[in-house]
């Protein structure tokens, strides 16, 4: 290879690597897995011993991966939060310890799990929590406090009440705490978390510390940066030192007096991976003298005392025996492959999913296939490969009907998932009233999850419809349903029957369908019947309205299932007409768009009088927006109004329009 070609190719690693930086490290939604990730990092790493002459400051190799975010406060770190130098083979760590031993003399090492989660440091005055930050780019990260204040296994005030102690840790979620997290992403119809890591990562950057207190997250602390009222030599001493002040250490750490017990205890840590509550990604070797530490030093970006051991993801062939199809809370279709057992990662494998009928179709998957799997960042397991089919295995398709109830099953153009037609189907029972009772739903006050769960377990609900049936001797039957609540839950199901129409519309979880949707609906045909009677034409000539979202509507009116459940509500005095009298059309034809915190009104508020005056709010700004009505911190949508030329209106400004 040349040095133009060299040139070439270490520009496309670079951006690509920058590009998987921000997905994992800003966005917290990787695209590829660690392993390949790595892979391409060690081959930039290699072409750049290569031509060391096409190095440049910005290359991915002289940087830490992470990037400080513009959700939080900056915070810039005294002691620098080193990314730590990676190895996938036991000649790579004997390469490590020569180096250090052409350093120091008898080196011992520590040999501790790599937690799998978001690093962070955290700062201790006179014994007490004051500040927590994210590592960023190692030099730069983001103020999370309050949000660290909500994890428990944080200390808000130490043991010892020492001047000052900066300590680094790992924020991690649980496999148990992540499944719970997974659940009711699914029953809120939201993309779940692809691993543990990435929930830990995105829950401790929510602006709303309740969020992240309600996803039940851990740390482990491991690392001293910096101490005043103490002195300390070695690493196992300051991890003993740490636990005394209060904190969760690592559970187990060895120490090694030869590199053969290093990789020894490396791969003992990799055997117990699948047996922990949480995900580990590697070990970590570190010399355990500071002294030592200090005279090894450290390379622009990676400590030279310590090592990070990366476990390769961990590959088997199995056979395919069957596909069983499960239809989720949200009519989603999901095929699961049912495998001849495996182990990996420490665990009996034996399910995958298989996503959707593009992913199967793309690796060609058959029923009796040899398949190799392997688990994504030691938790999922995933099928990576076809290596052979079984004699005369036909391809595999999807069912036509959905294997719960028997209704249509349909996959709409630009969409991955199979769903269910069925909005009564048994298997998205839970789900579809959960949200049928929401607050922008028919707003039923005191029938939250844990309810609706109990009452579906107890077959007193297989429709939203049976809710307007249920008494209030059949409630008091519940757990911590006492004579008052069940009362109160009766009176909110009967005063949810005279909503407006659009809280039905929006009720019935349309797909494709929002609440402004719902409304346009409603203001546009005044009743369901109308809607019922409405070709996708019609549908579609409302403004707003595009032609998938249009044929979505009258394909929903057109089922069977869907005239049976109106029916029930029509029959149990459910409102079917449109409340929404509008005897003042200054706004009509005129489109809002909101930004920004106002002083006084919520987005909601505003928006109910911007639709009582005849207007619509639109949740982007362009050349057909009216006004802008902007509050503090109004962010891009302001910026595109004033380039465009909107009208920007405070909310003074808005008073007075509505009172003029």
């Amino acid at each position: 290879m040349d040095v133009n070609e060299a040139r070439k190719l270490l520009k496309e690693l670079s951006e690509q690597i920058n590009y998987h930086n921000k997905k994992y490290y800003v966005e917290d939604a990787p695209e590829i897995d660690d392993y390949e990730y790595d892979m391409l990092y060690r081959r930039l790493q290699q072409l750049e011993a290569e031509f060391p002459e096409l190095i440049t400051p910005d290359s991915p190799t002289q940087n830490v991966g992470g990037a400080a975010i513009n959700k939080f406060e900056p915070v810039v770190h005294t002691v620098p939060m080193e990314s730590l130098h990676d190895s996938f083979s036991e000649q790579e760590l004997i390469d490590f310890d020569r180096k250090v031993r052409a350093v120091v003399d008898a080196p011992v090492y520590i040999v501790e799990p790599k937690f799998d989660g978001l690093s962070v440091s955290l700062e201790y005055r006179d014994g007490l929590f004051v500040r927590g930050s994210t590592r960023g780019d190692g030099s730069v990260g983001e103020d999370v406090t309050e949000n660290l204040r909500t994890i428990r296994t944080v200390p808000r005030r130490l043991n010892e009440a020492l001047p000052f102690v900066e300590v680094r840790g790992e924020v991690y979620m649980s496999h148990e705490s992540f499944d719970r997290l997974c659940e009711r992403q699914e029953l809120n119809d939201e993309k779940p978390f692809k691993n543990p890591r990435n929930a830990a990562a995105g829950s401790l950057r929510q602006k709303n510390s309740q969020i992240t207190a309600s996803r039940v997250l851990d740390i482990f602390v491991f690392n001293v940066q910096q101490v005043n009222g103490a002195e300390l030599h070695y690493h196992d001493e300051a991890l003993d030192f740490l636990k005394n002040l209060g904190f969760t250490v690592p559970p187990f750490y060895r120490p090694c007096q030869t590199i053969e017990e290093v990789i020894e205890e490396v791969h003992r840590i990799g055997d117990l991976r699948g047996s922990l509550g949480y995900s580990i990604d590697g070990a970590v070797v570190k010399v355990n003298s500071f002294s030592q530490r200090n005279v090894l030093g450290s390379t622009a970006k990676f400590p030279k005392w310590a090592e990070a051991f990366k476990y390769p993801p961990e590959e088997k062939q199995t056979k395919l025996l069957n596909i069983e199809i499960n239809v989720g809370r949200t009519g989603v279709l999901t095929p699961t492959g049912v495998f001849e057992p495996v182990s990996l990662a420490g665990t009996t494998v034996s399910r995958a999913t298989l996503h959707n009928q593009d992913f199967i179709a793309e690796k060609d998957i058959r029923i009796g296939d040899t398949v190799v799997l392997r688990k994504a960042g030691e938790i999922i397991p995933e099928v990576v490969s076809v290596v052979s089919h079984l004699d005369g295995a036909p391809k595999y398709e999807m069912p036509a009907i959905c294997p719960s109830c028997g209704a249509e099953v349909i996959r709409e153009a630009g969409e991955a998932a199979t769903r269910c037609t069925n909005p009564e189907c048994p298997a998205q029972l839970l789900r579809h009233i959960i949200h049928f009772t929401s607050r922008d739903a028919m707003d039923i006050d005191g029938l939250g999850p844990a309810v609706i769960e109990q009452l579906v377990q107890e077959n007193l609900l297989s429709s939203p419809a049976d809710l307007y049936s249920l008494q209030q001797s059949q409630l008091m039957q519940l757990e911590r349903m006492g004579e008052k609540s069940s009362l109160n839950l009766v009176e909110a199901v009967a005063r949810s029957k005279e909503n407006d129409l659009y809280r039905l519309i929006f009720a019935l979880g349309i797909p494709h369908v929002g609440l402004k949707a719902a409304k346009l609906l409603s203001s546009y045909f005044r009743s369901i019947d109308a809607i019922f009677h409405a070709s996708s034409e019609e549908i579609a000539a409302i403004e707003g309205f595009g032609t998938i979202m249009a044929q979505s509507v009258a394909d929903f009116f057109q089922l069977p299932n869907t005239a049976h459940l109106i029916g029930r509500l029509r029959d149990a005095g459910v409102n079917m007409l449109s409340k929404t009298v509008i005897d003042d059309n200054r706004f009509t034809g005129k489109t809002f768009v909101l930004t920004g915190t106002l002083p006084t009104l919520t987005r909601a508020d505003a928006t109910a009088i911007i639709e009582k005056f005849g207007g619509k709010v639109s949740g982007s700004v362009s050349k057909k927006t009216t006004y802008v009505l902007a509050g503090e911190d109004a962010g891009s949508k302001l910026t595109k109004a004033q380039q465009l030329g909107v009208p920007i209106l405070s909310e003074d400004e808005f008073t007075q329009l509505i009172e003029s």
